[in-house]
């Protein structure tokens, strides 16, 4: 039996969703969270910084603000919602 599939040529797709600065982007977002949580529970490990646990929380908190405003971003621009639309 003769093969009767045409060959057809690659798609040509205009996403940019593979980009390195993407990756970059999320990996210090992801790692400034991380930094973000670990801080937080310095003062459980160090009882000597227990009277700073306000300030602890609060630059963690922001660190972790910071992180997901950063991988949103990445995310909206990967998803073709950013600014950047050429």
């Amino acid at each position: 039996m003769e093969n009767t599939v045409s060959q057809r040529p690659a798609k040509k797709t205009d996403n940019n969703a593979n980009r390195t600065e993407y990756y970059v982007q999320l990996t210090v977002a992801i790692v400034i969270g991380l930094v973000g949580v670990f801080i937080r529970f310095v003062p459980d490990v160090l009882p000597s910084l227990d009277q700073m646990t306000f300030m602890f929380s609060l630059i963690a908190n922001l660190l972790v603000v910071v992180a997901s405003i950063i991988a949103f971003k990445v995310v909206f621009e990967i998803l073709g919602f950013g600014k950047n639309k050429s």
